[in-house]
C-alpha cells in the first residue's frame, strides 16, 4: 500500500499535497510519498480547505459531511479523512496500484 493511503474498516485517510489556486481541480499524481490535488479556490479564510474537501466527497461519492481535514489546517501538506468510503476512486485506484520508489515488480 503507498505511503499517502490508509484503508480502515469505515474510512480511508489521505496525505496530500495540494496546490490552490490552481486552473482546475484535479488529482495531479503524487508529490513524493503524498497524493498532489490541484484544486481552484485560493488559500483564502479557509475557501481552500472547503473546497478540497467538497472536491474529496464528489471524487468518492460521499456527503461533504464525510470529508474531515485532520491535519494541515494553514499548510499545503494535509491529512484527511474520508468516512464511509472503502472503495477508491478509479483515478487513486489506478496510482495506488503503481509500485513506489525501490519497488521490485
Amino acid at each position: 500500500m503507498p505511503d499517502w493511503l490508509q484503508r480502515h474498516p469505515d474510512r480511508i485517510t489521505l496525505t496530500l499535497r495540494v496546490q490552490p489556486r490552481a486552473s482546475c481541480d484535479e488529482v495531479a499524481g503524487l508529490h513524493g510519498d503524498r497524493l498532489k490535488l490541484r484544486i481552484s479556490a485560493p488559500p483564502v479564510d479557509g475557501a481552500a480547505n472547503r473546497h478540497l474537501c467538497r472536491y474529496l466527497a464528489d471524487l468518492f461519492q460521499v456527503p461533504a459531511s464525510s470529508v474531515r481535514l485532520v491535519r494541515g489546517e494553514r499548510g499545503r501538506d494535509k491529512t484527511v479523512e474520508v468516512n464511509g468510503a472503502t472503495q477508491l476512486p478509479e483515478v487513486l485506484a489506478v496510482l495506488a496500484a503503481e509500485p513506489g520508489p525501490g519497488t521490485v515488480r
